[in-house]
């Protein structure tokens, strides 16, 4: 990821005029959904754009099954990771892949965010650094698919899909979750939800490619109607934490 994006959800950040990124909250910017409700997790980052190479890599992954691919996104992962780790606390860090339902797994016969985890922690590497855990997140149901649905509807479809099988395994835990793609957000959110009322200490989201839209820093520049419907939707994530 290059140029400007949120400190927090990693969105795309434009400014306005003359104002310069390096101006605003010590070059640390917010989107204004950042700035008027914290999400769930610290802080979102991601290797790349979810476009040309990078896409075409993850769907031999996850739909052609290429599992070598999966050591190739882990490597850029770990880079990206490796970058965060400054403002991650010391101490171990629990790796916690975003988690399929077991049909799903059976059907594919394998999770690709698990498989990209495994492929970036060997390549960070640091003893007792990254510590991954699988199976204490769990999908105890099959969703939907979330495409073409609006930020309230992808809440509803994942309303109560994920849990924490043995929640004194999260309990003062920093969590650092792992997934392919950074959508909308509404994944990584419900995930640190849900691991976060099991008991973790703060979640981090680590994803290898996220889809990008532009996210202005100032209220006034935005249609007042869209600021207020991303404002609620942003807020009705934080209500059911």
């Amino acid at each position: 990821m290059t140029g400007s994006y949120c400190i927090v959800c990693g969105q795309v950040l434009h400014f306005p005029g003359s104002l310069n990124r390096d101006e605003v909250d010590g070059g640390e910017a917010r989107c204004l959904l950042c700035q008027r409700v914290d999400p769930p997790f610290e802080r979102a980052v991601a290797y790349g754009s979810y476009e040309g190479g990078l896409r075409d890599l993850i769907h031999l992954l996850k739909f052609q099954q290429v599992r070598p691919a999966a050591n190739v996104l882990g490597r850029v992962l770990a880079g990206t990771i490796a970058s965060m780790e400054k403002v991650m606390p010391v101490g171990t860090i629990v790796v916690v892949p975003v988690p399929l339902h077991r049909n799903k797994k059976a059907q594919r016969g394998f999770n690709q965010a698990e498989m990209i985890a495994r492929g970036a922690v060997k390549q960070l590497s640091r003893p007792k650094r990254f510590d991954l855990l699988t199976g204490v997140l769990v999908r105890r149901r099959e969703t939907g698919s979330q495409i073409g649905l609006t930020s309230h509807q992808r809440r509803e479809n994942l309303r109560g899909a994920f849990a924490v099988s043995d929640p004194t395994r999260m309990l003062n835990r920093d969590i650092l979750l792992i997934d392919d793609v950074f959508t909308t957000g509404t994944t990584a959110s419900e995930c640190a939800r849900v691991l976060l009322r099991a008991g973790a200490a703060r979640v981090w989201v680590a994803t290898v490619a996220r889809t990008l839209k532009i996210a202005d820093v100032r209220i006034s520049a935005l249609p007042e109607d869209l600021s207020e419907q991303d404002s609620e939707d942003r807020l009705g994530v934080a209500a059911q934490g």
